[in-house]
């Protein structure tokens, strides 16, 4: 099974933590792409999909993430079909505004027809776990319910 990661990153913790994700996924056929660089036409049916973002500011996406979501708006694609998985990165100290990023995405993908594929975990900067705690066994859990 062929799986695309995309991320959107501010700092580059995203990028990294996608980075170690496709590491971690050696024994599948992995990329990694940042959101600024990938075309919503290129969605493909046939590709599972794990988007990886950070929150930004008073909750926006990341900039990298901000063309994807603009060309998302302009193209308005039919995602029927397209499943993904979601792992936000955030920092509860702005409780108002954490894990917007994950939470944006999310609806920009499921509004647009994707099936997301498990829960939407969330990461928190101000928490005892790392990123990496969280995200390859969560990985590992999704790739067995889209693998069943």
């Amino acid at each position: 099974m062929q799986i695309a990661i995309l991320y959107g990153t501010e700092t580059g913790n995203a990028e990294m933590l996608a980075e170690d994700i496709a590491s971690h996924l050696s024994d599948h056929d992995t990329s990694v792409t940042n959101l600024s660089d990938f075309d919503p036409a290129d969605f493909d049916r046939e590709t599972f999909y794990v988007v990886v973002t950070s929150t930004y500011g008073d909750g926006e996406l990341p900039a990298s993430a901000q063309p994807f979501a603009t060309a998302m708006d302009r193209a308005a694609p039919n995602l029927s079909g397209i499943r993904f998985a979601i792992f936000g990165m955030g920092d509860s100290e702005y409780p108002e505004t954490f894990n917007f990023g994950g939470k944006r995405l999310e609806e920009i993908l499921t509004g647009a027809g994707a099936e997301r594929v498990g829960e939407r975990v969330t990461h928190d900067a101000s928490g005892a776990d790392m990123a990496d705690d969280l995200a390859l066994p969560w990985i590992d859990e999704i790739l067995t319910t889209v693998d069943a």
